[in-house]
């Protein structure tokens, strides 16, 4: 549900959504959620001053949470 809700979100701000890849980790404490796109869409994942990425990251946690999850976003280059 997770990995659904971030690539719905991500897809919907950059211009090459075909590039957009999401990939979940399950670890032992955590879910850690992998976001990849293009590097020309990078600057609009993480927004001015990170804001766009810190707002995907405080939806992320509060889905998880909903779940009694913790879930963590990476935004990998």
């Amino acid at each position: 549900m997770l990995k659904e809700l971030v690539e719905y979100i991500v897809k919907k701000l950059v211009d090459r959504p075909e590039s957009v890849s999401v990939s979940e980790v399950s670890g032992e404490q955590a879910t850690i959620i992998e976001l990849r796109v293009a590097p020309e869409d990078l600057g609009k994942v993480i927004g001015k001053e990170g804001k766009t990425a810190r707002a995907i990251r405080t939806l992320v946690h509060a889905a998880a949470s909903k779940e009694r999850k913790r879930a963590v976003l990476e935004i990998l280059e």
